[in-house]
């Protein structure tokens, strides 16, 4: 049960009201986005972030899928691995094939860029203060520098969203439907 109470769209002023239906395109994060509106600026800030990002679309969306679930895999967040293991669906990855991803090397679903994504997720999760130069000459052979900093920032952030849902036993009152994970242009 979720540590702290749940507010709705209704709970909060107004002029949030349009970025909570932006963020309801996102995704179904109404569970961990009411929490968030415990503190105006927590859930304004978060998800007038995330939702930009997803308009912008200037990180394929797979990728992001990938190390968002290898990210929460890592740090066994269910909440997060159960609301975008569908959003990975969505990217071609079976549902079997997104809980193995970490074994990523081998892995018949995903090419080498998809590995190095995973990689890349593992490496800024897990080992970031060793992070050697020899990723980020892969990683621009496939990405941008603007797209490797928002990669970059979005597993990091997604480490925070999984810490946050975790300590605070966010969970959802029933499972993202597969068809509701489409992320819309305008609004994560």
């Amino acid at each position: 049960m979720t540590r702290i109470s749940l507010k709705q769209r209704q709970d909060l002023p107004e002029h949030l009201h349009p970025l909570w239906d932006r963020m309801l395109g996102y995704g179904d994060f109404a569970d961990s986005a009411g929490v968030m509106a415990h503190r105006l600026p927590v859930f304004a800030h978060s998800w007038r972030l995330l939702t930009d990002l997803a308009d912008e679309a200037l990180l394929p969306k797979r990728y992001l899928e990938l190390a968002l679930v290898a990210v929460s895999l890592l740090n066994e967040c269910p909440y997060c691995v159960a609301h975008h293991t569908p959003k990975l669906s969505i990217q071609g990855i079976s549902e079997q094939g997104a809980t193995q991803i970490l074994d990523y090397a081998a892995h018949p679903e995903l090419d080498a860029v998809d590995r190095l994504v995973v990689e890349y997720a593992i490496t800024v999760t897990r080992h970031w203060n060793r992070t050697r130069d020899e990723i980020f000459d892969r990683l621009k052979q496939h990405f941008s520098e603007a797209q490797i900093v928002e990669l970059t920032w979005r597993i990091a952030l997604c480490g925070a969203f999984n810490r946050f849902n975790d300590v605070l036993q966010v969970e959802s009152a029933q499972p993202a439907p597969a068809d509701a994970q489409h992320e819309t242009p305008s609004p994560a």
